[in-house]
């Protein structure tokens, strides 16, 4: 895939650094949305999952899942999509 088809993303952290992540997927569950994301490098393997939000102005906004059974139903539900898409 191409830099110009890559859906690239980019995200600081608390120390104001700035990371490069490629949306892999979307998924929506229970009415809330949520964002795949792998770093844009080379080697990246690890998926972050984070739910997508907007503030009082309308402006999307992406949030770390704070409640662990919300975050493992939504790694299930992501594990069972890659399943479903290899088979």
């Amino acid at each position: 895939m191409t830099e110009e088809e890559k859906d690239i993303i980019v995200l600081s952290d608390e120390t104001g650094a700035e990371h490069r992540f490629e949306i892999i997927d979307m998924l929506e569950i229970d009415e809330e949305q949520y964002a795949i994301l792998l770093p844009d490098e080379v080697d990246a393997e690890e998926a972050m999952i984070l739910k997508v939000g907007e503030d009082e102005e309308g402006d999307t906004f992406l949030f770390a899942i704070e409640d662990q059974d919300e975050w493992d139903m939504v790694a299930t539900a992501w594990q069972e999509t890659i399943s479903e898409e290899t088979q």
